[in-house]
């Protein structure tokens, strides 16, 4: 049973060849806490799945770091020479939607597809690329309906009835049937976890700190006295009665919507089905929802990840980042204080499996990076005579790259390293230019290879969308358009007050502008603005 048609496989299409670099290149798995040699299911080709947003709000700032993160792994990944499919999921219905929704008056689906462009708005404005798919979870109903059912069929789940006989619509995955459950986060074995687990356990959640608490709160149909077994969790869930009539769907077992963890065994098997090497997400994503995931994908017979990763949270003096705490920084504010670039490197610049503190030293820190890498890059252009295109930067293969770069990428993608080796780049290159015979032709070599590396990273000040001389400047220019024409109505309503004498208007339009930031200028044609600040 299927509502979507199948995309033809994106990887099909040429020969690929690696860079030699591509042999040592280790990555940690979080289901045997090592890291260990990368070697993809099929030759020159890798299938990524990372679990994407629920888009029931805005996007802060521990939502887009997991995100950088894996657009970095995407990205070593293609610039090592692999054919890269990347699938981010949109998890675009769940109780916290229709919660949120029915509070403010909004459809759900109305409020989901908000938020979920301002997810997208969020990705694009911070450089993290587009993936290959971005599949919504209500496009696929019928495809969770039929997993469901081969769930059932090979034993591993149940159907719920009332005492009736009637179906109630909630089905469970039968964790006892399934004796693989606990792989992922090794609640059966006793194997000493790394320092990194080890924090990740002590932070929560976990399987042996599962329940109501502040970072994962359970969900009531995983609460149901229904369930065989504690452990048991929903597959798919009856409808309440608060549920919007377009919220649910007819389905062999009752009405209902689906589990929480359902969608992306389903998505991952239908845009991964025979590559699929790597799943990403976030730390807080590990358990239950990883495990729940493995059990049920394994269950119904089909490949689950070779190899899982996961990012460490932004903290904000040591708490856990989220809106459900408090303390979560949405996007959009953050970027009113910050470049762009800048709150990107500062997500970007510290171990994906490390905890990001964010603060303002980190923030200061990305600006004094900026300043040193886009001033050589602007002298070494000006000796080059021009900079180099970005298809002359894509083209670069990672063994063209420094070695020590390549090392740190390889190490589990240690962008610290990276970022050291970028450094010492830059001041190879500064002697370089400080020398008045320097060659042009090395100073370029210098300067494509410090771009490169940075590209790598999602960081190069002349790639998009930093680069102000590309198609963004279309927008850039429309925005203005609508900022001034917004200003001079402002104005307008200025110089009409000065007309009629009515000073203390004049004067509060005028302070209300400079508080915006908005300098003005009166002249004798009229008064004109700038930006103060």
């Amino acid at each position: 049973m299927s509502n979507a048609e199948k995309p033809h496989d994106s990887n099909t299409s040429q020969a690929v060849v690696l860079s030699e670099s591509a042999a040592g290149l280790r990555l940690y798995d979080t289901a045997t806490h090592e890291v260990s040699a990368f070697t993809s299911i099929k030759p020159g080709k890798v299938g990524m799945y990372v679990c994407g947003a629920t888009v029931q709000s805005s996007p802060h700032i521990g939502h887009i770091r997991a995100a950088v993160a894996f657009d970095v792994v995407r990205r070593w990944l293609m610039r090592l020479g692999y054919d890269v499919t990347f699938i981010r999921n949109v998890t675009d219905i769940d109780d916290k939607i229709l919660n949120k929704a029915a509070d403010a008056g909004q459809q759900w689906w109305a409020r989901a597809y908000h938020y979920e462009r301002e997810f997208t708005q969020a990705y694009d404005v911070l450089g993290v690329l587009p993936p290959t798919y971005e599949p919504r979870a209500t496009g696929h109903i019928g495809d969770m309906v039929a997993l469901i059912e081969r769930i059932l069929k090979r034993g591993h789940g149940y159907v719920v009835r009332d005492e009736h006989g009637k179906l109630t619509g909630n089905v469970y995955f039968d964790v006892p049937s399934w004796p693989q459950y606990g792989e992922l986060t090794h609640q059966k074995q006793t194997v000493n976890a790394d320092e990194d687990a080890a924090i990740a356990d002590q932070m929560g959640p976990n399987v042996d700190n599962a329940g109501n608490d502040k970072y994962n709160p359970v969900d009531a149909a995983d609460a149901s006295p229904d369930k065989h077994d504690p452990r048991d969790f929903a597959l798919w869930k009856a409808a309440k009665e608060t549920d919007p009539a377009t919220a649910t769907w007819d389905t062999p077992f009752g009405k209902g919507r689906p589990g929480w963890h359902l969608e992306c065994s389903t998505m991952s098997h239908r845009y991964l089905e025979g590559m699929f090497d790597i799943h990403g997400g976030g730390l807080d994503l590990r358990f239950p929802h990883h495990e729940n995931e493995m059990a049920q994908t394994k269950a119904a017979g089909y490949d689950s990840a070779a190899r899982w990763m996961h990012s460490a949270w932004v903290t904000a003096k040591g708490e856990k980042m989220s809106k459900s705490l408090g303390n979560g920084l949405s996007v959009p504010a953050v970027l009113a204080s910050n470049s762009a670039w800048v709150v990107r490197y500062a997500l970007g610049s510290v171990h994906y499996r490390s905890m990001l503190e964010w603060s303002d030293q980190a923030l200061d820190e990305a600006r004094a990076a900026f300043d040193r890498i886009s001033g050589f890059i602007e002298r070494a252009a000006a000796v080059v005579g021009e900079q180099p295109s970005s298809d002359a930067i894509a083209a670069i293969a990672a063994d063209q790259l420094p070695a020590d770069f390549v090392t740190a990428m390889n190490d589990d993608i240690n962008v610290s390293g990276a970022i050291a080796a970028i450094f010492t780049a830059i001041r190879n290159g500064n002697t370089l230019l400080a020398q008045a015979d320097a060659d042009r032709e090395t100073v370029r070599t210098a300067l494509i290879q410090v771009r490169a590396m940075l590209d790598t990273l999602g960081l190069d000040p002349e790639a998009s969308p930093w680069n102000q001389a590309d198609s963004s400047n279309e927008t850039a220019e429309a925005e203005h358009q609508v900022l001034d024409t917004l200003i001079r109505q402002q104005l307008d309503a200025r110089a009409q007050a000065r007309k009629d004498k009515d000073y203390a208007k004049a004067d509060a339009i005028r302070d209300s502008l400079q508080d915006s930031g908005i300098a003005i200028t009166d002249g004798p044609e009229g008064s004109t603005w700038s930006i103060s600040r």
